[in-house]
């Protein structure tokens, strides 16, 4: 007898006793997974995470989970091996309540920069996680706007990539742009600012920088044409805004009009906001990936990707494709 429906994809699915999707939350982000859950017409699921004494992290699922089909929704933000090992705690907990499937929604992978071995006995760290992730009991990931996309074969289980893009493009519509290029602040984002500059029909240049440490940036020279134009900066992660701080300065030099920022994940710490207090950058758009307060003196929009991400978790639920998911104005973002 069916006692249960929700409305998922587009179709009525109907379940024996119960709903058999569940939506659980970190605390990294949780109003972002609460968006989530009310984007697609579900209640976050209740669980207690809390510290003891000692920092040791304790959690318990407050929902039976067997046979469900089972969401968890945590930003690798900072403080980020805190969360980190929250995320391994609650997976092993649903595994072990005997969920059917965990989906590990990661809106922000971090570690993600470390990807390779650029000098010797050095880890390859984003690895490293994705091993921690399989080994914890994840299923799946759902995960947004990696730094290196080869990151996604790291992994031996699906790996659903989504971009920010169609998001971004939304809003930087409505601002009714004119004469804009599209910059990349450095060779790494040059795929990405050309899909910009595709679906904008705008122009494309590069920033030529060299990276003095993990926290400067020197600019070196503009490649492309930017005098008197409107200039849209696109990147993935920004943390101490150095790159985009030094290359925003020297395309003011060169004689941009103005300078907008697009980031998709905002991982700001003092040092970061303090240069873009100072910067030539007039306004940064970023997403609500990563959970961080009001900041004051900086203009900064913030987009709730909270519905793709919804979206994405009904594709998946129904064993649906999720590649519409990357196309916006007859483009695609990958």
């Amino acid at each position: 007898m069916l006692l249960a429906s929700v409305h998922l994809c587009g179709w009525i699915f109907a379940f024996n006793e119960r709903i058999n999707v569940k939506i659980f939350s970190g605390t990294s982000n949780q109003p972002l997974a609460e968006a989530i859950c009310a984007s697609i017409g579900l209640e976050l699921a209740k669980s207690t995470v809390k510290p003891f004494p000692d920092g040791e992290t304790f959690v318990k699922i407050e929902e039976n989970v067997r046979g469900e089909d089972v969401y968890l929704v945590q930003s690798t933000s900072p403080p980020t091996n805190h969360h980190l090992m929250e995320m391994f705690i609650m997976i092993d907990a649903l595994r072990r309540a005997s969920a059917a499937r965990i989906t590990t929604v990661l809106p922000f992978y971090g570690y993600a920069r470390q990807d390779r071995k650029d000098q010797p006995r050095v880890p390859i760290t984003a690895k490293l996680i994705a091993n921690l992730l399989v080994a914890a009991g994840a299923n799946r990931i759902l995960t947004m706007d990696l730094h290196a996309q080869q990151i996604q074969g790291f992994f031996d289980i699906p790996v659903d990539h989504l971009y920010a893009a169609p998001v971004m493009y939304d809003y930087l519509k409505s601002k009714n742009l004119k004469d804009v290029v599209v910059v990349s602040p450095d060779v790494g984002g040059l795929k990405m600012a050309y899909a910009y500059s595709q679906v904008m029909e705008a122009g494309l240049a590069i920033v030529a920088k060299r990276r003095k440490s993990a926290t400067e940036v020197e600019s070196m020279a503009v490649i492309g044409e930017v005098k008197g134009k409107d200039v849209l900066l696109v990147d993935d992660l920004t943390e101490t805004a150095g790159t985009l701080v030094a290359a925003a300065d020297l395309l003011k030099k060169e004689g941009a009009a103005s300078v907008m920022a697009c980031v998709s994940h905002a991982v700001l710490g003092e040092v970061g906001v303090e240069r873009l207090r100072n910067s030539a950058i007039d306004e940064l758009v970023t997403t609500d990936t990563v959970l961080r307060p009001a900041i004051s003196g900086v203009k900064i929009t913030t987009l709730s990707v909270a519905g793709l991400l919804g979206e994405a978790i009904k594709r998946i639920h129904c064993n649906s494709s999720v590649t519409s998911l990357f196309e916006f104005k007859g483009g695609r973002t990958s």
